[in-house]
C-alpha cells in the first residue's frame, strides 16, 4: 500500500506563502474560494476558511497524487479520494489526514478492501478480495492483520474460523459445496526452509491443518447427516 502523497508541512496562515489566487477576509487570510501553488510544486484548488484549508477541496502533489473530498482545519477530514502515485486509491472516511471509519481501498493490482479503517490500518470489520482468485477473506482486522472470527471464501469452499496475523488457528471448519464439512484445528509451527548447504536456514511461521472428523450436511441420497471418526 502506497503511503506516499502526505501534503507539506507549511503554515497556511502565512499570507505570502507561495502563490495564490481567491478571497480573502479582512484579516487577509486565505478565506473563501482560491487556488495555491505551494513552494514544493504542489497545488491546492479549493475552500479556505480563515487561512486553512477548510471544506471541499483538490490537492495535486508533484509526484502526480491527488486528493478529492473534505477538509476541517487544514487536514483531511470527511470524506474524499486519495489517487496514491502507484495507481491505488482510497475512497472513504478520513479524520485528522488519516484514513479512519469506512473506507474501499483498491492496489495497484486490483485487490480491494473495504470495511473499517483506524489511523490509516485495516481495523474492525472488512472484506479483503484477491483479484487473481476472487477469493475473499471476511472478518475482523486488528492493526492491518486478519485476527479473530473470519471466513475465507473461494470458489467451491471456504474455511471458517478464527485467525491470528493473518493465518488460520485454532478450531475451525472446512465447507464445501458438495456439502461436506471438515471439522479441525490449525496449528501454528515454525519450519526450517532451504537448509541445504547453498542456502542459509530461514524459519518460517506456517499453519497446519489437522482434521478431526467429517460431517455430510447434504448428499444425493437424502441420507440424514452423518459424523465420522477421526481423519
Amino acid at each position: 500500500m502506497s503511503e506516499e502523497g502526505s501534503e507539506a508541512d507549511y503554515d497556511d496562515q502565512a499570507p505570502n506563502l507561495g502563490s495564490y489566487e481567491g478571497e480573502r477576509n479582512e484579516k487577509d487570510e486565505r478565506h473563501g474560494r482560491g487556488k495555491a501553488v505551494l513552494p514544493n510544486g504542489d497545488v491546492y484548488e479549493g475552500q479556505y476558511e480563515n487561512g486553512k484549508r477548510n471544506g471541499q477541496g483538490m490537492y495535486r502533489f508533484k509526484n502526480g497524487a491527488r486528493y478529492i473530498g473534505e477538509y476541517v482545519q487544514g487536514k483531511k477530514h470527511g470524506q474524499g479520494v486519495f489517487h496514491y502515485p502507484d495507481g491505488s486509491k482510497y475512497d472513504g472516511s478520513w479524520v485528522d489526514d488519516l484514513r479512519n471509519g469506512q473506507g474501499l481501498y483498491t492496489y495497484a493490482n486490483s485487490d480491494c478492501y473495504e470495511g473499517e479503517w483506524s489511523d490509516n490500518v485495516k481495523h474492525g470489520q472488512g472484506v479483503y478480495t484477491y483479484n487473481d482468485t476472487k477469493s475473499q477473506y471476511r472478518g475482523t482486522w486488528v492493526s492491518g492483520k486478519q485476527q479473530g472470527a473470519g471466513e475465507l471464501i473461494h470458489a467451491d469452499h471456504k474455511y471458517a474460523g478464527t485467525f491470528k496475523e493473518d493465518k488460520p488457528t485454532g478450531e475451525g471448519k472446512y465447507v464445501f459445496k458438495h456439502g461436506t464439512e471438515l471439522h479441525g484445528h490449525y496449528v501454528i509451527k515454525d519450519v526450517t526452509q532451504g537448509d541445504d548447504d547453498d542456502e542459509e536456514p530461514v524459519v518460517v511461521t506456517e499453519a497446519v491443518w489437522r482434521c478431526g472428523g467429517v460431517t455430510v450436511t447434504e448428499n444425493p441420497m437424502g441420507m440424514p447427516a452423518q459424523q465420522t471418526g477421526e481423519a
